[in-house]
């Protein structure tokens, strides 16, 4: 099998590659099961990751179905997923907490602007390259401020105002808020995240997140249990895509936004390629990194015009994508058709969705993307933890864009000071 080294600066998206190629009916019984062993994983999380960045669950959905469309038509790889992802949830809800949903999806539209001018001058192969302990040292940061913003919901705790952003007075009023506790939302979301941990561990092939929010649903209903839904908090969920409307731009807004536009920018670079890096590891094959940052930054103006949040590389489903014996895009292209089908047929269900269990899930992610042995491996050679710790550190409690900064920074001073630091291409 041929490993793509020699096309890999192409822009050529890989769909066009696999049809010169070949394609016939084997392939495509195949690539239609693994899309829809994706999009069953893709449903119930793009919906906790949209609850959890402050806007409503079918905007997830719009993501997924959207931005996983267009990735796998014109992205680099064979096998990338593309959709909503856990890493943004912090930086969309600050977003739309400051700018409002019109501010939101006119950032999400100017990060695709720039993510296609970055594909198309060729940068995205310096992304590839980022030091190894800055993206574990980011990515575990990200995972503990996820996982922060999730206690809320998870609890059923009621706050005396807005919950700050900032990780410390998050927790310092999250810890005020204690005696509000609801048993009920508490036994859902522990048990939620119980049951996908457990089913992961018996039965691996079973779509265990699914699983874990439809027993969660009924047995809210079944025992009248007095938890927040999604229906009691966001209504119904429309049952197909809106018309595509691009948002309102003004050039105070775009000054505005423009810094946190950066931030999703980089932030989509870097988790798109190290989606496809890990799917070239898995696959042998190389992914084309110009062509995926313009395949990412396309599908983000695109998810912004139908009210969609910000597309990237999702690593889990792309990794699932693969284990479910995708050969080609065309997977990933039937997992965004099946998201659209079961939105089309399934709508009015979600309303009986548990916030609590939404949150659950999100906790097994952040469990998940924490690279915990890595993290304690780098943090043994006191070079690589010079760069991790302070990433991971300044990611946690400031923001990820300046962890990132600060962590590149210190590992380029580390190397011209003579200290070879430990770098793996991410």
């Amino acid at each position: 099998m041929p490993d793509g080294t020699s096309t890999a600066h192409l822009f050529h998206p890989k769909l066009f590659t696999m049809i010169t190629e070949g394609y016939g009916l084997a392939d495509l019984r195949r690539d239609a099961i693994a899309g829809l062993t994706v999009a069953v994983v893709a449903l119930p999380l793009s919906m906790a990751i949209a609850v959890a960045s402050g806007v409503t669950p079918e905007r997830g959905l719009f993501t997924a179905i959207i931005g996983g469309f267009l990735v796998s038509a014109l992205g680099g790889s064979r096998y990338q997923i593309g959709g909503p992802a856990g890493a943004f949830i912090v930086l969309v809800a600050a977003t739309a907490a400051q700018f409002g949903l019109n501010g939101l999806l006119l950032t999400v539209l100017v990060s695709g602007v720039l993510l296609i001018l970055i594909g198309a001058s060729g940068l995205g192969s310096l992304i590839r390259h980022m030091p190894h302990p800055v993206t574990v040292g980011f990515t575990c940061g990200i995972a503990g401020t996820i996982f922060a913003s999730q206690i809320r919901d998870l609890f059923g705790l009621t706050l005396a105002g807005a919950e700050p952003g900032p990780v410390v007075p998050k927790l310092v009023a999250l810890g005020a808020a204690l005696p509000t506790l609801s048993w009920a939302a508490a036994c859902i979301g522990i048990g939620t995240s119980a049951m996908i941990f457990a089913l992961r561990r018996w039965r691996p092939n079973w779509p265990a997140m699914l699983i874990a929010i439809a027993l969660a649903s009924v047995a809210a209903l079944v025992f009248g249990l007095p938890v927040e839904t999604i229906g009691s908090r966001f209504g119904e969920i429309p049952g197909g895509l809106p018309a595509p409307r691009m948002p309102h731009v003004s050039l105070d807004l775009l000054v505005q936004i423009l810094p946190a536009a950066l931030s999703f920018t980089l932030l989509g670079g870097v988790e798109s390629l190290l989606s496809a890096k890990v799917a070239d590891g898995m696959t042998g094959r190389k992914h084309r990194s110009n062509m995926e940052l313009v395949a990412q930054g396309i599908a983000n103006v695109a998810s912004a015009a139908f009210g969609g949040i910000s597309v990237t590389g999702t690593i889990a489903r792309t990794a699932t994508n693969i284990r479910a014996g995708a050969g080609s895009p065309v997977s990933g292209i039937m997992h965004a058709a099946y998201l659209l089908l079961f939105m089309v047929i399934a709508a009015p269900l979600a309303r009986y969705v548990p916030l609590a269990a939404l949150a659950g899930v999100l906790v097994v992610v952040c469990w998940s993307m924490a690279e915990k042995e890595e993290f304690v491996r780098l943090a043994k050679d006191w070079r690589s933890a010079l760069v991790l710790v302070p990433t991971f550190a300044l990611t946690l409690l400031e923001d990820l864009t300046f962890g990132i900064v600060a962590g590149c920074v210190l590992a380029v001073l580390l190397a011209w000071l003579g200290s070879p630091q430990e770098e793996e291409d991410a």
